[in-house]
């Protein structure tokens, strides 16, 4: 299994939206993810920017994937810090990483329109390149990732968190409806993660539901799982975060099962791993 989901930082070096005295208000390091990985069957991860607020996060996650390729198979960047600089100091940064470039890149906010205009105009850029666009949006992730993937069929868009549905205790309503959306798009890919943090309290078999409502929409074929640690730490472990990711995923045939878990993310993030 391939960990679509997973972070490293220190608070020390920016991060502010960790609250200090939080159960994240400490520094997670290359070593703590590899005590995680004894947790869990896995044959890597993908590394994802925690929001530190400079440049500079992205050659220290290059670093971590250089160093360390046992345990991170690839990693995610934050497109917002190098919005500022413009499409071509962009342009000659990823020329100038080569092979060492990022495998996608992020962005987050309320809502797609939150998004910095400057970012979003390096989106092109990404296209061009072949590397992924990364969505996390508190608000109509899906429907957002299904637009740009209209605009750009040649970018791969990959939607974090199921696209951030309401806790199932709730009425997903509109999610619903947004799943179909981006199911349209044959270039939008939903990575099942966060389900710990973001479905705290619903029983498993409705987790197991939406895991399956979410397969059959868009296909195994493009689907990913991540544990989202160290975030999912103060509801249980990467493991238990992987397990709960996995429901709804027994139902499916072996090879089908084995392409959610390990060869989409091989596709999607073009990593130098046996497929």
């Amino acid at each position: 299994m391939i960990d679509c989901h997973v972070h490293l930082w220190d608070p020390a070096r920016g991060f502010p939206w960790i609250r200090p005295g939080s159960d994240h208000h400490r520094a997670f390091r290359i070593e703590d993810l590899e005590a995680s990985t004894r947790d869990a069957a896995l044959t890597g991860a993908i590394l994802v920017e925690g929001s530190r607020g400079d440049a500079g996060e992205t050659l220290d996650l290059r670093t971590w994937r250089t160093i360390r390729p046992d345990l991170v198979a690839g990693y995610v960047g934050n497109l917002h810090v190098h919005g500022d600089d413009g499409p071509r100091r962009f342009r000659a940064l990823l020329a100038e990483l080569g092979d060492t470039r990022p495998n996608g890149m992020r962005l987050g906010g309320a809502s797609w329109a939150d998004c910095p205009e400057s970012a979003r105009a390096l989106v092109p850029e990404l296209a061009a390149a072949g590397v992924v666009l990364e969505l996390n949006l508190g608000s109509g992730a899906l429907r957002a990732a299904a637009g740009v993937a209209a605009l750009h069929p040649e970018l791969t868009v990959v939607v974090d968190h199921l696209g951030n549905p309401p806790n199932l205790r709730s009425d997903p309503g509109d999610w619903y409806r947004d799943l179909e959306r981006a199911a349209s798009a044959p270039n939008v890919v939903v990575k099942i993660s966060g389900l710990l943090t973001q479905q705290h309290g619903v029983p498993p078999e409705r987790i197991a539901e939406l895991v399956g409502h979410v397969v059959d929409a868009v296909g195994p074929g493009r689907c990913l799982v991540g544990s989202d640690w160290p975030v999912c730490l103060p509801r249980g472990s990467r493991a238990d975060s992987l397990e709960l990711s996995c429901l709804g995923l027994g139902r499916l045939p072996g090879d089908e099962r084995r392409r959610v878990l390990h060869s989409n993310a091989v596709r999607v993030y073009g990593l130098g791993l046996r497929d």
